[in-house]
């Protein structure tokens, strides 16, 4: 049926009557084809029974059936006409695409090109080139615009060769005419060549993006790491000013309490003094009075018995030298003065917060390792302390042990970077802390040096404090620490002390050159009779904003 439908147009399918194609086709008994329900409408509107196409009167109304084989005709033709119509629609050039040079009206889309006509061609106007012996021998490529460019200016003839000497696409009479003392290679050759430098260069230009992506995601990872120092910069700025503001609030405050107070002293005097001041005048006014009646009086006898003790004035105070000075002049320029001190003690303490803090954002979690600690060291089930006892317990003598020196290590260590710990030493006299280089030496004398691979500080006697240099250098600070921080920048060479609670700098290390991992470095001293039995203990670092 497919082969045969494929002779069949679509008039062999129209409905005489709508002049569409059947639905539900049905025949005469005269063998004419119709629409089921156009042929029982136009029989309803003439009221007469005859064939629509031949005028033949039946009798009867005949019994109308479906047609099954022309239905079936007519879907096959229905299903094919969608198909080609779809077909069609997809065939069409899209922009971008080679268009049939011999298609007239809507375009579709070229499959191949001939060298030989210079014309592009759709699947239906190639068929002569596939079938057509005179057209076979025509050369074929894939479709392409601009098929002129493919021929010789010169000669019309097809670019066929390369020339290597002059580097350009020539065609056969180029060669033996213009060309002919150069070197030829056939332009599939050359392009393949050309095609493996290509690939060469592709992955020449994929290396380079990808170095210039690298470089895009580490600017990236740059930006992020400036906008973290920015956040925190900020927000020590903002801890650093508004210290500042408040012990300057607080310094105002203060000044307008003294000022006020002082001039209420003032006041306060002052009042004492017009007090008595009144008191006297009071006093005086009332002698005055005496004398002016005395003067006045005629008795004689009581006036010369009165005089005496009228004559001698009353006991006055001088006043001449008595003077209310204001007790406020100075007051500012001297709480200016005490107000810049404190600034500058104060600002000092935040500052040395911030940069405690800023080390502290390094913090590492260390345990003590106990392949490495002498045996005389007890060591807590979480790696966390460590102290002295007047026992020493039977354990393997390893390479890693301290065998002479009451030491031990942390188990982790570290080659780059910075990393920060906390050690408790409260209620100790004696203890040591600090880093080592992992290949110090572990047997036998050691001495705490740096050039021996040790960057340590001590306690001794309850109050001596040491940076273990060469020579060693006597600390001198202003309370005992009871907890004290290591913080290292492999980078740098910074090995550094703190006080935690006191946030203060004890010591700093200073262009030391690490070459090989490092080890937290403990020894909480001997027992010392209990005096120093208190443990060293490992704290989990908190003050981290």
């Amino acid at each position: 049926m497919s082969a045969a439908s494929c002779l069949l147009s679509e008039d062999q399918f129209l409905c005489s009557i709508c002049l569409d194609v059947f639905t539900d086709p049905v025949s005469t008994p005269c063998g004419h084809n119709f629409c089921k329900n156009c042929l029982t409408q136009h029989w309803d509107i003439n009221n007469s029974c005859q064939c629509p196409m031949c005028n033949k009167v039946f009798d009867t109304r005949p019994e109308l059936h479906v047609n099954t084989f022309i239905s079936e005709m007519v879907s096959q033709f229905r299903r094919e006409a969608k198909q080609k119509s779809s077909s069609s629609e997809q065939l069409v050039a899209k922009p971008g695409e080679v268009p049939c040079d011999v298609c007239t009206g809507t375009k579709l889309k070229a499959l191949k090109s001939c060298l030989v006509c210079l014309v592009s061609y759709c699947e239906t106007h190639l068929e002569p080139h596939l079938t057509e012996s005179g057209l076979k021998r025509h050369r074929l490529m894939d479709p392409v615009e601009n098929l002129e460019d493919r021929m010789c200016k010169k000669h019309d003839k097809p670019l066929e060769l390369f020339c290597k000497t002059d580097q350009t696409c020539v065609c056969m009479l180029c060669s033996v005419l213009d060309h002919k003392t150069h070197e030829f290679v056939p332009l599939k050759e050359e392009s393949e060549g050309k095609k493996a430098e290509l690939e060469k260069t592709e992955g020449e230009i994929q290396q380079m993006i990808q170095k210039r992506r690298l470089k895009i995601q580490e600017i990236k990872h740059s930006v992020r790491i400036s906008q973290e120092g920015a956040d925190r910069e900020k927000a020590e700025g903002v801890q650093v000013f508004t210290a500042l503001k408040e012990s300057v609030e607080r310094g105002l405050k203060q000044l307008m309490k003294d000022i006020e107070d002082k001039h209420k002293t003032t006041e306060k005097q002052a009042e004492g003094f017009i007090k008595e001041l009144e008191q006297e005048i009071s006093e005086l006014m009332q002698r005055s009075s005496e004398v002016e009646q005395l003067s006045r009086s005629e008795d004689h006898v009581h006036l010369l018995q009165s005089f005496q003790s009228l004559k001698a004035a009353p006991p006055t105070k001088n006043w001449t030298e008595v003077r209310v000075c204001p007790s406020h002049e100075g007051t500012v320029v001297r709480a200016v003065d005490q107000l810049v001190k404190r600034l500058s003690k104060d600002m000092r303490k935040v500052l040395d917060d911030v940069k405690l803090k800023r080390v502290q954002q390094s913090a590492v979690d260390v345990t003590l390792d106990p392949d490495t600690a002498n045996p005389e060291l007890i060591l807590s089930d979480d790696g966390k302390q460590a102290h002295h006892s007047d026992v020493r317990k039977d354990l393997p003598d390893n390479p890693e042990r301290f065998s002479n020196y009451v030491f031990v290590l942390g188990k982790q260590s570290f080659s780059s970077g910075k990393f920060y710990f906390e050690v408790q030493v409260k209620g100790k006299t004696k203890w040591t802390l600090g880093v080592a280089r992992e290949s110090i030496r572990r047997k036998g004398l050691i001495t705490l040096r740096p050039q021996n691979g040790f960057w340590t500080i001590w306690l001794r006697k309850g109050n001596e404090f040491k940076a273990l240099c060469c020579p060693s250098v006597r600390l001198s600070l202003k309370s005992q620490p009871e907890k004290v921080g290591v913080f290292v920048d492999y980078e740098k060479g910074l090995v550094s002390f703190y006080d935690v609670d006191a946030a203060a700098l004890i010591y700093s290390f200073t262009g030391c050159s690490f070459t090989e991992k490092l080890q937290p470095y403990f020894s909480p001293g001997p027992n010392d009779g209990g005096k120093n039995s208190a443990p060293l203990v490992i704290c989990p670092v908190c003050n981290i904003d």
